[in-house]
């Protein structure tokens, strides 16, 4: 063993030159012998019970943690799950071909409440196109114009299960007037499965906000009146929005001569883009 000769030396186990050997108790004396075995013994025993001299063992490595002392950590916080919508009962009190299609949601990123109405589709050009959404919550910030509306509202079809538009062009601006007060008018041409020219809307007088668009049918922009009766047929109850299901509930203007939601029509006519006064000359 490395480093042991010293020791067994000092100790004395009979070697040659050794200390012991020349003591004065003879090789051959019993005590001798048996205290040497027992010094010997105890040697052994402290040179693998003391560390080895540095540079001898290599250095160990720290064990892994095992499966258990290791915390999940996710890489990326999970996106909180939309609050669910309170019930409400969005509509349209106006007779048409194409039913009536209403979706519900609360968007998680501003916490705005939104029920969005559609009827028609905007690649039928021969037939009209309806969608209205209602917007609800406090708002941050001026409100967007009404040609940022209608670039967002067409690019977000997919939400809708309808295909993605684009504003391609705008023409004349307007206003008109409805149960909601004053609402600004726009002329808009969407490009996508087909091009197709409709006027869109948004209220300003409201403390909720109506936005959208009417499509009449081959492709032409639909006359002001259409538009304001069928803004006056809309319809809400929600229970937990007194003030909007008031809104909703009042009166068209007795003299916006839009006829009454009640009236049957007749078969082969389509809401009042058809069902307006016509100008007899």
């Amino acid at each position: 063993m490395t480093g042991t000769a010293p020791l067994v030396d000092r100790i004395g186990l009979g070697m040659a030159g050794g200390r012991a050997a020349r003591a004065p108790d003879g090789p051959s004396s019993p005590g001798s012998l048996g205290l040497r075995i027992a010094l010997a013994a105890v040697a052994i025993v402290l040179l693998w019970a003391l560390p080895r001299w540095p540079g001898e063992a290599p250095a160990l490595a720290p064990a892994a943690p095992t499966a258990a002392e290791v915390a999940f950590v996710p890489s990326m916080r999970a996106s909180p799950a939309p609050p669910a919508a309170s019930v409400a009962q969005f509509g349209l009190a106006e007779p048409g071909l194409d039913p009536v299609r209403v979706t519900a949601r609360v968007d998680p990123r501003t916490g705005l409440r939104e029920d969005t109405l559609t009827r028609g589709d905007v690649a039928a050009i021969e037939a009209p196109a309806l969608r209205v959404q209602l917007t609800r919550g406090a708002v941050s910030g001026p409100p967007p114009t009404l040609f940022v509306l209608m670039a967002r509202r067409a690019a977000n079809g997919p939400a809708l299960d309808r295909p993605a538009l684009a504003v391609a062009r705008t023409g004349a601006r307007g206003q008109i007037r409805t149960k909601f007060g004053g609402i600004e008018t726009l002329e808009v041409t969407f490009a996508g499965p087909a091009q197709r020219t409709c006027t869109g809307f948004v209220t300003r007088d409201t403390a909720f906000q109506l936005d959208g668009w009417l499509c009449a049918p081959l492709a032409r922009p639909p006359e002001p009146q259409a538009l304001g009766c069928t803004l006056d047929a809309l319809s809400l109850v929600d229970l937990a929005d007194a003030d909007a299901t008031a809104a909703f509930a009042a009166l068209p203007d007795a003299a916006g001569a839009c006829p009454l939601a009640a009236v049957p029509e007749p078969q082969g006519r389509t809401g009042s883009l058809i069902r307006r006064p016509q100008n007899k000359k």
